[in-house]
């Protein structure tokens, strides 16, 4: 039994390869934008860890040292200095989209730069606010 000779054309025809992440590298606009979105997120979970940690300060000692505990525990600080990096990351998008709002830095080399700055800034804000604050306990 013959195959028809449309039924033959669309056999050979290859279809087109679209731009997948194995193809396709994202520039670093796009991934800070995703990321922005992320942390943005993030900042829903760890506003409720600020209003649980609040709520406790407001009940009894044994619930205040007890959320205390837990976030002074090696997990713990890990979600907070987490929860911190959000926040700066976060804060430092919104800076660089209302840059971008007042149509400056949308060229291509200065809004990858100003990306990268995004990133950069809120790794070295980050670690400055943990640095301080481990100053200011004195450990």
């Amino acid at each position: 039994m013959s195959k028809s000779p449309a039924t033959r054309e669309f056999a050979r025809r290859e279809r087109p390869l679209s731009p997948h992440l194995t193809v396709y590298r994202p520039p670093i606009t796009m991934t800070m934008s995703i990321v922005h979105r992320i942390t943005g997120g993030a900042l829903y979970f760890g506003t409720l860890l600020v209003a649980l940690w609040l709520m406790a300060a407001a009940s009894s000692q044994s619930t205040f040292d007890a959320v205390n505990w837990a976030f002074g525990s090696w997990l713990g600080r890990l979600v907070l200095f987490g929860y911190t990096w959000a926040l700066m990351h976060h804060m430092l998008g919104g800076v660089r989209h209302l840059i971008w709002d007042t149509g400056t830095g949308l060229e291509k080399n200065t809004a990858s730069r100003i990306a990268w700055a995004t990133l950069a800034g809120s790794i070295v804000l980050t670690l400055l606010i943990w640095i301080a604050g481990y100053m200011a306990r004195g450990a």
